[in-house]
């Protein structure tokens, strides 16, 4: 985070980037985040417009609502699995918030990205490991 009171930030006053493996491929993880059912679920605060349509690589976001900026999911091919890239960069909306009010905004947000990452891991991983085969057979 730069500036301060008397000299504004020249950037996002968020940028918060996650990383998590998922065995699960990118074609499943992208299925889930190209519904805008799911935007609403996990960001019910915030208005997000598609700007770059990946497709199984994901997808790239304006932020507008309580904050405003960009956001990405970069759906990365790993191994026998995908790692979730998660970006977020953006402002709060309404008047400046203290030092302390942003970061706590931070930490708030760094958990939630992480929060959706474990819920999908725990969901869609269905309790395989990374190097066992898919269940039932299936492929990719």
């Amino acid at each position: 985070m730069t500036g301060s009171p008397a000299e504004p930030a020249l950037g996002p006053a968020l940028d918060i980037v996650d990383e998590t493996f998922l065995t699960v491929p990118p074609s499943s993880l992208a299925t889930v985040f190209a519904d805008p059912a799911s935007w609403r679920r996990y960001w019910p605060d915030l208005v997000l417009d598609v700007y770059t349509d990946r497709g199984d690589q994901g997808l790239r976001w304006t932020v507008r609502g309580a904050l405003v900026g960009t956001m990405e999911v970069w759906l990365e091919p790993v191994l026998d699995g995908t790692m979730l890239h998660y970006f977020l960069r953006a402002t709060p909306a309404g008047p400046p918030l203290s030092p302390a009010g942003l970061r706590r905004e931070f930490d708030r947000r760094a958990r939630a990205a992480k929060a959706i990452a474990l819920e999908l891991k725990t969901t869609m991983e269905d309790g395989r490991a990374a190097g066992d085969p898919p269940p039932h057979g299936s492929v990719g």
